[in-house]
This record gives C-alpha cells, sequence and structure tokens, in this order.
C-alpha cells in the first residue's frame, strides 16, 4: 500500500517465499510535509517458515526506526541495507526528506552517515516513550498518527537552505539527463564546492555520490521493464565513460554483476 507517495525505488528483487508480509507506505500530514517523504510499516510472520533476506540500495534519506527494543534515526547508509527477517515483528519507519532531518540534529549530516543515534539522544525521555507507543497500535493509520503527535511540537525551523537542497536532489531523482556533477551545476548554476558544502551539511553525503545511487536506482528499473537490455547501451545512458565501470560500480553495490542480477530476477 502506498497511498500516494510513489512507487518504491532500489528495491533488489528476490524469489518470493512463503510467510505473510505487509508493507505500507503513507504520507506526511502538510505541517511536516518539507521535512518528510512518508512513514513506512513492515509487518511479517513467519512463524514456522524459513527466515528470509530483504535488501534494498541506498538513499540519500535520514530514517527514524521503530523496533522492539530500538529506536534510533540512521543516517545516509552508503552500502545496500540487508534486513534478515524471522519468526513475527513490525518495524515502523519516518523517511525524512533530503536535509529534512537537519533542523532536528542541529549538525552536519554528515556526522551520522552509516551510524545512528538513539531517540533519547536527541529528544530525552520522550524518545524513549515513542517506540512503545507507536508499536503497541495495530491500525497503520494510527502509528503514523501516534508519531506525527509526536514529531509536530519537536519541529524546528525549516530554513531556506533545507527546502532547496531538497529540490536539487528531487530533480536528480526525476531528471535522467542529470548524469555528472558538471550537469548539476548548470543546471542550477551553483558552484561545484558550494553544492558539495550544502550536500555534506544537509544530506550527509555529497552531489556525486546521490548522481550515482539515482542512476543505479534506474539500472534497476530498467532491467524490471526491458527485456532486450545492452549493458553498453545503458551504461552510455546513465553518465557511464564505457559498460566496464558500469559493471564494477554494480557488481561493488548490488553483490553481482548486471547480467546476473537481470537473470535471478526474470526466473524469479
Amino acid at each position: 500500500m502506498n497511498s500516494g507517495v510513489g512507487k518504491a525505488r532500489g528495491v533488489l528483487r528476490s524469489a518470493p517465499g512463503p510467510g505473510v508480509f505487509h508493507h505500507a507506505r503513507l504520507p506526511p500530514p502538510p505541517v511536516l510535509a518539507t521535512v518528510i517523504q512518508h512513514f513506512w510499516i513492515v509487518r511479517w510472520d513467519l512463524r514456522g517458515c524459513p527466515a528470509q533476506t530483504r535488501e534494498t540500495l541506498p538513499h540519500p534519506n535520514a530514517h527514524l526506526v521503530l523496533e522492539a527494543g530500538q529506536a534510533r534515526v540512521h543516517g545516509v547508509h552508503t552500502g545496500r541495507f540487508i534486513s534478515v527477517l524471522e519468526g513475527q515483528g513490525v518495524v515502523f519507519g519516518v523517511k525524512f526528506r533530503p536535509g529534512g532531518f537537519r533542523p532536528f540534529l542541529r549538525e552536519p549530516l554528515s556526522a551520522l552517515r552509516n551510524r545512528s543515534v538513539s531517540l533519547r539522544e536527541l529528544f530525552g525521555a520522550e524518545g524513549d516513550r515513542l517506540g512503545p507507543a507507536v508499536l503497541s497500535q495495530q491500525d497503520d493509520a494510527a502509528m503514523v498518527a501516534v508519531a506525527v503527535d509526536f514529531l509536530t511540537p519537536h519541529l524546528p525551523p525549516v530554513g531556506e537552505e533545507v527546502e532547496r537542497v531538497g529540490r536539487i536532489v528531487d530533480g536528480i531523482a526525476r531528471d535522467r539527463s542529470v548524469n555528472t556533477l558538471d550537469d548539476l551545476v548548470a543546471q542550477w548554476r551553483t558552484g561545484k564546492r558550494a553544492l558539495q558544502r550544502i550536500f555534506n551539511e544537509y544530506v550527509g553525503v555529497g552531489p556525486k555520490w546521490v548522481i550515482s545511487r539515482y542512476r543505479m536506482h534506474e539500472a534497476l528499473e530498467r532491467m524490471e521493464q526491458d527485456d532486450g537490455l545492452e549493458w553498453a547501451r545503458l551504461a552510455l545512458e546513465l553518465g557511464y565513460f564505457d559498460q566496464a565501470h558500469f559493471i564494477r560500480d554494480f557488481k561493488a553495490l548490488v553483490g553481482c554483476p548486471p547480467a546476473e542480477y537481470w537473470r535471478r530476477y526474470r526466473d524469479g
């Protein structure tokens, strides 16, 4: 259930297994839309079934994640995210817009790159109470309502730079012609150093990394849609100098060459 938040991107496909899964993505209310992209909930029941692995490629977003015994905010994770699901459980998440968590953190988002911080460190004892309050709800909308009631009064002033960097990242995701840092500089008429500074401050990773990740998301989408992919042509369209560099980057991030992943997807 996406409820108008758009198609999920960067999900690595795997053969469906036994068990019951539920994945919902819900939009934020207008008061939080400047800083939150969407809320997400994952529930599973694998009792009596083997454990299952889920993998996703990284996004340039911070996430607030609530699960049994843990309540943390994770910065941008630069590698693919691997989760092993077993038994029965639920995870609730808040996906912040690029730059959207900077007002809450009050320091550069690069400080959270590949690491996380507890809600207690950010919000004191109130942070400890949010996880049980949200996870005790049985309805997705009720879970979101509890999180909204917590985050709204804690929302600091959001400056113009937060909104600007969000628009820049949105543009990278939508505009397939932006494949290099030079493309971004020309589009926004901003110097390379200035872009690198604001991305380090508000996103947590550099603009080149963001461009590369979104182009890799696009590669996955093309594999799902096109039965006659030519790897050399795809590499050039994604801004790579040649096919070898694309294959190298794909394997490093996804864990296997693109042709192997494509076969797994088609066979699954």
